[in-house]
């Protein structure tokens, strides 16, 4: 076991401490930037403009997609061939005709 004096050093006072804590602060605080007085509206100004042209680029893809998947559907129904598929050209056996219709 060691032996440990119990009078204070000249230099570990509670004022030496407290100055030191204090320059200390004061040196993290003087590294802190001043904030000029329109400093909110300028970075809300900013914010705001970031947001209105993220809506305008997600619209513009909105616009794009739509306009492209529109252009590909007529393309597809253009496609299609003109004459009448084997469902609808009649020409079938009478047996797979559809139920008889009744006279008028």
């Amino acid at each position: 076991m060691t032996h440990r004096d119990t009078t204070p050093s000249p230099g570990t006072s509670a004022d030496r401490t407290e100055r030191e804590l204090r320059e200390a602060l004061a040196a993290l605080a003087g590294g802190v930037p001043d904030a000029t007085p329109d400093a909110y509206r300028t970075a809300r100004g900013e914010w705001l403009r970031r947001e209105r042209r993220r809506r305008l680029v997600l619209a513009v893809l909105v616009t794009v997609v739509f306009a492209l998947a529109t252009l590909i559907g007529l393309w597809v129904l253009n496609r299609a061939p003109a004459e009448p598929g084997v469902i609808f050209s009649g020409a079938g056996s009478p047996a797979a005709a559809s139920l008889p219709r009744p006279h008028p």
